[in-house]
């Protein structure tokens, strides 16, 4: 008979050891991404539709700054959770008004879009961080030896959180100078409160590098939706169809190469220091915010080839090209150059140059995808020669 160990209400949050024993993503953790990959599709759709209008700038200015809100959200939760879930009764509530606030958010991505508010945002945004406020509070009170980091980490929420309130009542012409210094400030609340007494927190280095890699293949996901999506509206209207078989399978080359390329290497032995960890939290903005901006960006070719597109190809072709790129070059400094040396290193930035060419020509998405072909291939077989010239002796 299995034994069936009673969950609690209210557990001790006391730390949990960074190389405990078959540390996995939770149900709840799944939930958790399931929940904001629909902020991110309401992210994505608005910017694929801001591009196909041609306010390419307006659109990725405020793509950037919703998603900011989304990713930050959900790597604090992360993080958080690697080193303190409990899986008690008020973790779980409290986890559960992360997920609200994460869909109040999404709702209001439509109005800062369409008319710049970011009132609906705000308060999405201002209940997701003040709930982990509660964690951290707890945190305090139960783990003695890092109480110093976890009121450091509450404290320095709480006052950013205030400050994001104070920005919605100040003239529209301070928003942007006023959210890069936030998004500054919210960068150094655990850059700070990590080297306090007692830290750092004791997060899973095993457990991070698979919530993050879950998330990579969920945003990879939507991209692969957005594209489906926008290529059978293109099939419906009956024209076309041969652009939009090709596009529809280069779009997906694209995605499984990137997901290749992603998952080539373990992440975790990378998460060997503070320092290096957080840059490589931090730089995971920009692999997620690409990761789903390709989809918009087929969604934008394909109204282009049914002319219903008031840019250019080249405009278009970029649309996809430049987030192919960011990812590629951010997939390279967080993964490839730590541990690669060799001629095979650059292997990475030139392909992202080329790709940055592509729009030039006639069919930028296949010659993309047939870029990353080749690239996976110079990956696998790098690696394999280093593999071989590490054991010799293996077959």
């Amino acid at each position: 008979m299995t034994n069936h160990v009673q969950r609690g209400w209210l557990t001790p949050m006391r730390a949990r050891s960074a190389d405990e024993g078959h540390r996995a993503a939770t149900p709840l953790e799944l939930l958790f991404d399931l929940c904001f990959v629909v902020a991110v599709a309401q992210a994505a759709l608005p910017l694929h539709h801001a591009i196909t209008e041609n306010h390419v700038a307006h659109g990725i200015g405020a793509y950037l700054m919703v998603f900011f809100a989304i990713w930050w959200a959900w790597m604090n939760f992360t993080w958080f959770a690697s080193a303190y879930d409990t899986d008690d009764d008020v973790y779980r509530i409290t986890t559960l008004v992360q997920i609200a606030g994460a869909l109040v958010l999404a709702a209001g991505v439509e109005s800062a879009f369409e008319a710049g508010n970011y009132t609906t945002i705000t308060l999405g945004y201002v209940i997701m961080r003040l709930a982990l406020v509660t964690q951290w509070l707890r945190a305090a009170r139960t783990d003695r030896q890092r109480r110093r980091v976890a009121l450091s980490y509450a404290a320095g929420i709480t006052v950013v959180q205030v400050l994001w309130l104070i920005r919605l009542a100040l003239p529209d012409s301070w928003s942007v100078p006023l959210f890069v210094l936030l998004v500054v400030a919210e960068l150094l609340v655990p850059a700070l409160a990590e080297r306090a007494d007692g830290g750092p927190t004791t997060y899973h280095p095993r457990h991070i590098a698979e919530r993050y890699g879950l998330f990579t293949i969920i945003v990879l996901g939507e991209a692969v939706a957005s594209a489906t999506i926008a290529v059978r509206t293109g099939v419906d209207e009956g024209e076309h169809l041969a652009e939009l078989v090709t596009l529809a399978v280069s779009g997906l080359v694209i995605v499984f190469a990137l997901w290749w390329l992603y998952f080539e290497r373990p992440a975790h032995r990378l998460l060997t220091t503070l320092r290096t960890s957080l840059l490589w939290g931090y730089g995971h903005y920009f692999i997620f915010a690409a990761a789903a901006a390709i989809g918009a960006g087929i969604g934008v070719v394909v109204d282009y080839d049914m002319h219903h597109a008031e840019i250019s190809g080249t405009v278009a072709g970029y649309a996809v090209a430049i987030p192919v790129a960011v990812l590629l070059v951010s997939i390279w400094l967080l993964h490839v150059r730590p541990v690669q040396t060799g001629a095979g290193l650059a292997a990475y930035p030139v392909t992202a140059a080329l790709v940055l060419l592509a729009p030039f020509g006639p069919v930028p998405v296949t010659v993309i995808a047939g870029l990353l072909v080749v690239l996976v291939v110079i990956t696998v077989s790098s690696a394999r020669r280093t593999a071989g010239a590490t054991d010799p002796g293996q077959p």
